[in-house]
Formats: structure tokens, sequence, C-alpha cells
């Protein structure tokens, strides 16, 4: 592997800030993001991804490589969460299980969004219809988390709410506000991308290396969690993204897809939600243990893929598509 690949990677300022923001946390200091600004950055990071890829869409059309990846976006979505399933059954509980299948099989945003500078440092173009590919990878994997609770126990005394759990799956803030910004990003086109590029683009580095230097912070503390889950979690926080992403990039060779969108896909695939899959877990399986799915998506799944993930999944790239 071309180690240059992961130095440029790491040399880019929100990754370095990201190194700031845990550094802070084991040497102790008082670095501490006020907690609304986070939230703050989150929404605009998702505001101005998913206008920007609005904007593309509609510029690209709805073509064959377009329905083609999204097919893709969903089925990975929803089969991620059935193999990880049975892994993790082999040393954890039915609740645990579940909660961290589903974790896995859904997406982060902010993953996406570092792969994304990632390319545009290395000049290697990507459609912003993968926005939308974002989009439909967030809740598929909580309905089959969900499922799968449903067949794999039999406590009579739970109760599913299905209109609660759709809910919190398709109307939560974070996918509402991307599904949304993308509609708009269709309905206004070049001429509402015009308007608001000075905020949607002229920020978006600025904020994202901010946002990064908090989940740092975030990462760092979040360490201490791993004590809980052993080695079998570690590795599989590790391991399983790497497969992730292999089965991703095999399907972006088969249906033809360039190596920025190959890049992103594989990403998506290779990520874990650490926002709406923990919330909703949270409220529907309560059985669960939080610190598990949220420390290894955190703590181990996200440093590793924006720091190494990302440029060994170029490399698979590079190999592939040669």
């Amino acid at each position: 592997m071309d180690t240059s690949l992961i130095l440029s990677n790491i040399l880019n300022p929100p990754i370095l800030f990201f190194f700031l923001g845990m550094i802070a946390v084991l040497v102790k200091s008082d670095l501490e993001i006020p907690a609304p600004v986070p939230k703050l950055f989150s929404l605009y990071l998702l505001l101005a991804i998913g206008f920007k890829g609005g904007v593309e869409l509609i510029k690209s059309g709805v073509t064959q490589e377009v329905i083609l990846t999204l097919l893709a976006a969903m089925l990975m979505a929803c089969v991620v969460p059935l193999y990880t399933f049975f892994i993790l059954k082999l040393k954890l509980d039915t609740y645990d299980a579940a909660a961290i299948a589903a974790t896995y099989g859904s997406i982060s945003a902010v993953t996406f969004i570092t792969a994304s500078a990632f390319l545009t440092e290395l000049g290697i173009a990507f459609d912003g219809y993968m926005v939308a590919a974002l989009a439909l990878m967030e809740s598929p994997a909580i309905i089959v988390g969900l499922i799968l609770v449903n067949l794999f126990t039999v406590d009579e005394k739970r109760e599913f709410v299905w209109s609660e759990v759709l809910k919190e799956a398709f109307l939560n803030s974070s996918v509402f506000l991307l599904v949304g910004s993308l509609l708009i990003g269709v309905l206004t086109g070049e001429h509402g991308w015009q308007v608001l590029e000075p905020f949607t683009q002229g920020l978006f580095y600025g904020v994202l290396t901010f946002f990064l230097l908090d989940m740092g912070l975030v990462a760092a503390r979040r360490i201490k969690d791993l004590q809980k889950t052993g080695l079998f979690l570690i590795l599989f926080a590790i391991l399983i993204p790497i497969l992730n992403a292999g089965i991703g990039l095999l399907i972006a060779r088969l249906i033809q897809m360039p190596q920025g969108n190959a890049l992103l896909f594989s990403v998506l695939c290779a990520s874990a939600s650490y926002i709406a899959v923990p919330a909703a877990m949270r409220m529907t399986v309560p059985e669960a243990n939080p610190s598990l799915y949220v420390s290894t998506a955190l703590a181990v799944t996200f440093p590793f893929n924006i720091i190494v993930g990302i440029p060994l999944y170029l490399y698979g790239i590079n190999l592939l598509w040669r």
C-alpha cells in the first residue's frame, strides 16, 4: 500500500484537528467545546452536503448508473446487519448483538464528508448523487435490527410500537435534514447553488475542521469504555469495516462505478452510526448496553476509517480498477 495516501490523509487540517482533540483529553487539558456548538455544526454539515448533492443530482439526472448505485446502497444497508448479527451472537446476547449490528449497518455522515474532502484534495471526481445513497442507508439498518430482536427473543413483555420505531428511523433530525436539503437542492438547482454557495461551500471546511476537533475530544473520552468490550469487539470494530468496504468495492466494480463514487460507497459500507442508530436503540431496545455500540463505533471504527480506512479503500480501488 502506498503510504503517501495515508500521509496525505493524516496531514489534512481536519484530521490533524481530530488528533488535537484526542491529545487534549489524553494530556488532561481543559479544552472543551460548548454542547450546542457541535450539534449546530453537525446540522450545518448535513445541510451543506445534502443541498450540494441535490444540485448535482438534478445535473446528472436519474440514469441507470444512479438507480443501480442507490439500489446497491439499500441492499448493503439491509444485508450488513444480518451477517454481523450472527457474528456478534457468538459472544453477545441478542439485544447487544442486534444493537451493534444495526449500528454497523447504518452510516456515519461525517466519515462520508471526510472522504469527500479527501477526494477533493487528491483531485478525484465524484458525483453529488452519492449523497442520496447516504440518505437511503441511514434508516434501514434500524428496522432490520429491531426485526432481529423480535425474531430471536421470546420476551412476552416486550411490545414494539412500530409507528414510533418508523418515526425514529425516518424522521430523526439527521435523516430529515439531509433528505430535506437534498430535495431543496433538486428543486432550486444551479440558481439555488449560486445563492447559497458562500454559506454551503465557503464555510464548509472550517466547520468540518471544528467538528472533527470536537469528535477527537469525544472519541478519546470513549476509549475507557472499550475496557468493557474486550478484545472481541475491538477486533470486530476494525475488521468488519474492512470486510464491509471490500464487499462494497466488489459491488462498485460490478456495476462500474467511477473511482470517486466507489470510494464513497465503500466508506458508507464501512462506517458505523454513532448518532441516529444509538438514539433509536436507546428508545426501542433499552436492554442493550449503549457503552458497547457507541464506544465501538465512535472510539474505534470512526478514527480507524478517517485515518487508515479511507486511504486503504482507495488503494483497493486502484488495484481493482487498474
